[in-house]
């Protein structure tokens, strides 16, 4: 049975959509679904992206869950995954939601079982990918030099 009644909530893959706005946007707000990924769910299933996400159909939204899930059954092109050739099992995939997040805390484990330098910086806190740590990156437990507490000793070797 379809239902055409507007809804102003949608949910599709674990994130709530406003169903006043456009699908094309919307889908955005799904974690692990890009501009160019969202674009290609757009053309594969026929919806206009300009449609609101209330509007929609108990298919349409179905088909768009599908698409999402199994791209590569809707041959959409591999470069437009978000996990390509897989450390373990070399397969190209795409995760969202909550997939997305325990593959990329896994990856981050990875990294620092093995103490390369990206696993390193991780376990340090500090940036990975080459950013200066002069201005930025100054909280927590990696922060730079107290200036009470090298005034401390000079006054005291003054008085002596």
């Amino acid at each position: 049975m379809e239902n055409t009644k507007f809804r102003h909530i949608v949910r599709i893959v674990d994130a709530d959509l406003l169903g006043g706005k456009k699908l094309l946007p919307s889908l955005r707000k799904v974690k692990g679904v890009s501009f160019s990924f969202a674009n290609a769910i757009c053309a594969v299933t026929g919806i206009d992206p300009e449609t609101q996400v209330g509007g929609l159909k108990d298919e349409e939204i179905k088909k768009i869950t599908e698409v999402i899930k199994t791209p590569e059954k809707f041959n959409i092109p591999y470069w437009l995954l978000n996990r390509r050739k897989d450390k373990v099992t070399g397969l190209d995939k795409h995760l969202v939601g909550s997939e997305l997040n325990l593959q990329k805390e896994i990856d981050i484990k990875s990294l620092k079982k093995i103490k390369c330098y990206k696993g390193i910086r991780h376990s340090q806190g500090l940036p990975v990918r080459g950013q200066r740590t002069k201005g930025h990156f100054r909280h927590g437990k990696t922060m730079g030099v107290r200036r009470k507490g090298l005034k401390v000793p000079a006054k005291e070797g003054a008085k002596k």
